[in-house]
């Protein structure tokens, strides 16, 4: 088993693809240990030709999978001697269409690993955040949670959860000297955005597509400082201020934009 020997560690799901990929990449330019969990065996294997088997943790992890959870985290402070500088709730499926036609597996697929996924993730790795000072709890959460949109609205809706649960957590984990914070991006260049999303995808403004890397550049921040919300781009905040003032607008701007409308 690989071991962290002293350095600052990150437990990531959803590592095989995509942003946790990105994420486990930077920190371990960092000179971090990472644990990589997924899935995606194959992502895992490559990610630790990558990186170097003695610089990371590889576990093939169901989420939705509480005692999996538990023992792929009793592996991870087994290798890193008790702690956990980082959690990142990364995890995510997208399934879309019209609610009332989607089948309910789905519906409840995407609310399982969405959302349940990141409360056994939370639940269950805090005795090692708290252990470690200057924890954070870190999720992905989606500029879907800051107006519910069309198309996607279960995803959507398990966004919105993370964001609103990150809000609480960063309230009451502040007794125990951890810190939540979320990321919150757009259009993303990962596996789960479709193939047709990134062609159409606008060259520049906030709904432009980006790069992985600058997600994990927003973890690697949020360590460092306190702020709550991680938007990627920054200028989707702009629009979250927008919605909030004035929802009416916003539906309506989204409506027109040709981008999550729905027939």
């Amino acid at each position: 088993m690989a071991a962290a020997g002293g350095r600052k560690s990150i437990f990531i799901t959803g590592a095989g693809s995509g942003i946790g990929r990105a994420t486990a990449l930077l920190f371990a330019e960092k000179g971090w240990f990472v644990g990589a969990c997924d899935v995606n065996e194959p992502g895992l294997e490559s990610l630790k030709a990558e990186i170097g088997a003695e610089n990371c943790l590889i576990q093939c992890l169901d989420v939705t999978d509480r005692a999996a959870y538990q023992a792929a985290l009793d592996a991870f402070s087994a290798a890193t001697g008790g702690t956990m500088d980082v959690l990142f709730n990364n995890a995510g499926i997208g399934r879309g269409g019209p609610f009332v036609e989607q089948p309910w597996q789905d519906v409840m697929d995407v609310v399982n690993v969405n959302f349940v996924g990141v409360l056994n993730g939370i639940h269950l790795a805090f005795p090692l955040l708290k252990a470690t000072p200057n924890a954070l709890c870190f999720s992905t959460s989606s500029s879907s949670a800051m107006y519910g949109m069309a198309g996607i609205a279960v995803y959507s809706a398990t966004k919105h959860a993370v964001k609103g649960l990150t809000e609480a957590l960063a309230v009451e984990f502040k007794a125990h000297g951890v810190r939540a914070a979320d990321t919150l991006p757009g259009l993303i260049d990962t596996p789960i955005l479709p193939d047709d999303a990134k062609t159409t995808a606008p060259k520049e403004g906030m709904w432009r597509l980006m790069p992985p890397r600058a997600v994990a550049e927003a973890c690697w921040g949020a360590y460092h400082t306190d702020k709550i919300h991680w938007y990627v781009p920054a200028e989707l905040f702009d629009f979250d201020q927008m919605q909030t003032s004035n929802p009416e607008q916003a539906r309506d701007v989204m409506a027109t934009s040709g981008l999550f409308n729905q027939p």
